[in-house]
C-alpha cells in the first residue's frame, strides 16, 4: 500500500527553470499575484447542490479593491485561454473567488462566467512550486493531454481540468448501465504506467478525474491527473504507482475481474510505446527540461537514495544507482522508455 506520512517541502523556481519557462512561453507578467488575493476581508463556506460542505470557502474583498482585483483576474484568464487577447474580457465576469483553506498549498479557484451565453469556467491561482511545474511540463510532454499554465515570480496559474473526480465516479458511476468496465480498467493501467514513468506521486482517487466520451457504440474513458504537487519527491516506488493506493481499489477490482496478466502487459507496453513517440516528437523540449531538472534540488537526499535503489532493483538496471538527484532519476526512467 502507498502511504505518504510527511508534508512535502515546497521548492522555489530557480533561475534555470525560469529561463526554460520563458523559452517555452510559460512565463508571463501578471497584473496580480497569489499574495494579493489573500487580502480578503471575510469568507463563507461553499456547499454543493446537495448541501454538502465542499471544504472550499468563498472569499470577499473590500469594495475599494474588488473592481481592480476582478479586472486583473479577467486579464489572467485571457492570458491563459486566448494568448492574451483581451477582446474577450468585455464578455466575462468574475462570479466567485474560492480558497481551499484545508489544503497544504491553499489554492484560489476563480469562477469565470461568459455573459453572452452563461457558460462558465474555472482556473486556479497557487503559490509557485518547482515540483508542480516539473509535473505539469512532464504531463504536457508525456500524456495525451495538453496542459495550459502560466508562471510569474511566486505565482502559478493553472487551467481547470474538467472531469468527474475519481472518488465521486466510484460512488455514482461504477454501477451505471452504460459502464464499459474493460475500457475503464484498460485506461487505469495506462494511467498507472504514465505516472510511474514520470514519477508523479500521490495519484489516489481525489487527485485525478475521469473524463467520459460517449461514442456511437461505446463509452471511452481518460484518466487525468489534477494535482502535480508530488512530482518526484517521495522515496517509495509504490507512491508513484496508483495501483497501490487503497482509495483506487474499485479500479483495481475491475482490473482483476476483466484483465488477464497478458492483457495488462500488452497495455503497459502500448502506453510506453506511445510515450516513446511523444518523447521523440518533443525531444528538444524534453532535453531542455531534463537538463534543468537534473541539476535542481527538489527532494531530500534520503528520498533520492531510497528511490534509486528501489528502481534499480525493480528494473534490474544499475544506472539508477548513479543518479544524484530526482531529476536524474526521472531522466533515467525516460531513457528506458526511449529504448522501448
Amino acid at each position: 500500500m502507498a502511504l505518504i506520512t510527511k508534508k512535502k517541502i515546497p521548492f522555489r523556481i530557480n533561475n534555470q527553470l525560469r529561463k526554460y519557462l520563458m523559452k517555452y512561453n510559460r512565463e508571463f507578467p501578471l497584473p496580480i499575484q497569489y499574495e494579493d488575493l489573500k487580502r480578503f476581508e471575510n469568507t463563507i463556506s461553499l456547499y454543493d447542490k446537495k448541501g454538502n460542505d465542499t471544504l472550499w470557502e468563498t472569499v470577499f474583498y473590500s469594495p475599494s479593491e474588488i473592481e481592480e482585483i476582478y479586472e486583473a483576474l479577467k486579464t489572467i484568464y485571457a492570458d491563459l485561454k486566448t494568448d492574451g487577447d483581451e477582446k474577450v474580457i468585455k464578455h466575462l465576469t468574475v462570479d466567485r473567488v474560492d480558497i481551499c483553506s484545508y489544503g497544504n498549498t491553499q489554492p484560489f479557484r476563480i469562477r469565470i462566467v461568459n455573459r453572452v451565453n452563461d457558460n462558465f469556467d474555472y482556473f486556479y491561482i497557487k503559490r509557485a512550486d518547482a515540483s508542480r511545474v516539473y509535473g505539469l511540463e512532464l504531463e504536457h510532454i508525456l500524456s495525451p493531454n495538453r496542459i495550459s499554465y502560466i508562471t510569474n515570480r511566486e505565482t502559478l496559474i493553472e487551467e481547470h481540468i474538467a472531469g468527474i473526480p475519481g472518488d465521486q465516479f466510484f460512488k455514482s458511476n461504477l454501477t451505471a448501465p452504460d459502464l464499459n468496465p474493460i475500457r475503464l480498467a484498460k485506461e487505469f493501467i495506462k494511467f498507472n504506467e504514465r505516472c510511474f514513468v514520470q514519477l508523479l506521486g500521490d495519484m489516489h482517487s481525489s487527485n485525478f478525474v475521469i473524463v467520459t466520451t460517449p461514442d456511437f457504440e461505446e463509452t471511452y474513458y481518460r484518466i487525468r491527473a489534477i494535482d502535480f504537487d508530488q512530482q518526484s519527491y517521495e522515496a517509495k516506488r509504490s507512491v508513484y504507482m496508483p495501483q497501490y493506493f487503497k482509495q483506487n481499489n474499485p479500479l483495481i477490482e475491475l482490473g482483476m475481474k476483466y484483465m488477464t496478466p497478458e492483457s495488462v502487459k500488452q497495455y503497459q507496453y502500448e502506453e510506453r510505446a506511445l510515450m516513446s513517440g511523444r518523447l521523440r516528437v518533443e525531444s528538444q523540449r524534453t532535453y531542455d527540461l531534463m537538463d534543468v531538472m537534473a541539476k535542481d534540488e527538489i527532494s531530500l537526499p534520503e528520498n533520492i537514495d531510497q528511490l534509486r535503489k528501489e528502481l534499480a532493483d525493480f528494473y534490474g538496471d544499475k544506472k539508477f544507482l548513479k543518479c544524484k538527484t530526482m531529476g536524474e532519476i526521472v531522466w533515467t526512467s525516460l531513457e528506458l522508455v526511449m529504448m522501448h
